[in-house]
């Protein structure tokens, strides 16, 4: 089980990493965005946000306080999820409907990244193939 749950670890983690290095290369063009979507101050949300989830990947994919971890990712998924796809204000169907799939894949990983958080600040030093384990 200590495999499933580090190659678990590594493909939630990947796509914040990922994430997470695209807001700080792309900034601008995510900044712009941000902006047109009344994200409040852009110009440090999308940086910010990025460092963020970047810190939240690394910290899950490591094993090392992968609690912390799940918390950031959660941290950053919540206002994100609202502010960023809200599908509710859109009237053009195919853009609604987008926004709409986008809002609760976000929802569904903030559930995610919660239980993870759970998980490790229980039963952290059990789950094995880690750089350290929980802080909380």
């Amino acid at each position: 089980m200590e495999v499933v749950a580090l190659i678990g670890r590594l493909l939630f983690a990947a796509m914040f990493i990922n994430s997470g290095i695209d807001h700080l290369k792309e900034r601008e063009g995510m900044t712009a965005y941000a902006r047109s979507q009344g994200a409040p101050a852009p110009e440090l949300g999308v940086p910010g946000s990025g460092l963020l989830i970047l810190m939240g990947g690394l910290l899950m994919a490591l094993g090392l306080w992968p609690d912390l971890g799940a918390l950031l990712i959660a941290a950053f998924l919540i206002p994100v999820t609202f502010y960023m796809h809200a599908f509710w204000k859109i009237s053009d169907p195919q853009m609604r409907q987008m926004q709409r799939i986008h809002f609760f894949k976000n929802l569904s990983l903030t559930g995610a990244s919660l239980l993870a958080f759970a998980l490790f600040a229980e039963c952290g030093d059990d789950i094995g193939l880690m750089a350290g384990g929980p802080l909380f």
